[in-house]
């Protein structure tokens, strides 16, 4: 697939997630396996009020690339004043968020509001393309709910705009991120339109990608299913390769990334204020293995960094010994 200048081929691609995929993920995500992310989303309204908390979202890094800003907003020529904006911190496309179901957003007539309206949303999407010289790509959902999906009709306007490429989260806004992902939406959109098609929605295993894959879009979205699991893109990629799941990452790998993720959230936000924001990611670092539920509530309580550490290395050298220890009972059994 194409955007722009970008050549891509079937990438993973890092969801933008509100609160989660903050550049330190970001890193870490392109880090083990990810070939294209995403900025949280910003407010236009914030962006053209030159708010710095805003400004440092859509601030990225030369490691980052591929990288695209994610926009949002109700306003023509706010969204026109911040396609430039975002343009100015050189990313390698822009990216409109037509797919946000939260109340304070939606009915707002922005992110998912947006396919209410195709008139406003197709106005909104030529005031970006007017406001950059940057490829632009959407991010929406199937519909607003279950008698009004217009995927379909957003698709094609968004070809005839000039979009270069369309992720759809194959949920209606109604249902957030209830029930079950519709993927036959993925294989109409590639019977109706020409531009590349990204799938997004229920993408938890490396078999799920693979499944996603064979309806044909081009790219396949990762949300929390990467929050879950950092290093699904990693196993994804072995996945699709082999056909064959690869081995879980080792305890070492484990600690040693989960540390390297919170530091460099402490390089951008300080000491105390990543410690608390970390607390969600220590579910995906830690998953599945012995009395995690323990550490985390430990770690929960961590005011310092070198907290952390101890916990997380007094944890690794319990697990080490008890896998030694059953090792040796096996041999002995044997």
């Amino acid at each position: 697939m194409r955007i722009g200048n970008l050549e891509l081929k079937k990438p993973l691609a890092l969801a933008p997630m509100e609160n989660v995929t903050d550049r330190a993920f970001r890193l870490i995500c392109k880090e083990l396996g990810a070939d294209l992310v995403y900025t949280e989303f910003a407010s236009s309204e914030a962006l053209i009020r030159d708010a710095q908390p805003t400004l440092a979202k859509i601030h990225i890094l030369e490691e980052e690339r591929p990288i695209g800003i994610q926009i949002f907003g109700s306003l023509e020529t706010s969204m026109e004043r911040a396609a430039a904006i975002a343009e100015s911190m050189a990313p390698d496309f822009i990216d409109i968020n037509c797919g946000c179901w939260v109340r304070k957003v939606a009915l707002r007539e922005a992110g998912a509001g947006l396919l209410r309206d195709l008139h406003r949303f197709e106005q909104i999407v030529r005031a970006v393309i007017r406001g950059t010289r940057l490829p632009v790509t959407v991010k929406t959902r199937l519909g607003w709910d279950e008698q009004s999906i217009v995927i379909l009709d957003v698709a094609r306007m968004l070809e005839q705009c000039g979009v270069q490429a369309l992720t759809v989260h194959c949920r209606t806004r109604e249902q957030a991120h209830k029930g079950k992902a519709d993927w036959s939406w993925l294989e109409k959109l590639k019977k109706t339109v020409t531009i590349p098609i990204i799938g997004n929605g229920d993408l938890m295993t490396p078999q799920d990608v693979a499944k996603m894959f064979e309806t044909g879009c081009d790219g396949a979205m990762i949300g929390r299913g990467a929050l879950q699991n950092p290093w699904l893109f990693r196993e994804t990629k072995h996945y699709l390769t082999t056909g064959t799941l690869p081995p879980s990452p080792s305890i070492e790998e484990r600690i040693e990334v989960c540390l390297r993720h919170l530091g460099l959230s402490i390089d951008r936000r300080g000491e105390a204020k990543a410690l608390v924001e970390f607390r969600k990611y220590y579910a995906g670092y830690l998953r599945e293995l012995p009395r995690a539920a323990r550490v985390r509530a430990e770690l929960m309580q961590c005011t310092r960094f070198d907290q952390v550490q101890t916990i997380l290395y007094k944890y690794k050298e319990e697990l080490i010994t008890r896998l030694s220890s059953s090792r040796i009972e096996h041999v002995g059994t044997t």
